[in-house]
């Protein structure tokens, strides 16, 4: 993966880190949410791929791809609001 495919990962995870905010309610950073949303996209793919008995394609974008990386960056977003105020908004 070069440049440009590190840029959309960027991208993409800030999309899904800003899509899963709003549902959830948190108001974060730009840089949290870029966060969020990468490391939520692994964990749902990685999910999806355990689920349905497949490896997973890091690179491939399929629409069902990002469902799964927002259901993931939610899931993750619930997990450090939990821990940050002891409570999933």
């Amino acid at each position: 993966m070069g440049i440009g495919g590190l840029i959309i990962w960027l991208i993409f995870g800030g999309l899904i880190g800003w899509l899963a905010s709003i549902i959830m309610h948190d108001r974060e950073s730009l840089l949290m949410n870029i966060i969020v949303g990468i490391v939520g996209s692994l964990i749902g793919g990685f999910l999806f791929g355990v689920v349905r008995g497949g490896g997973t394609r890091l690179l491939a974008f399929r629409p069902i791809g990002f469902v799964v990386s927002l259901i993931g960056a939610m899931i993750l977003l619930g997990i450090i609001n939990l821990f940050r105020r002891g409570r999933v908004r």
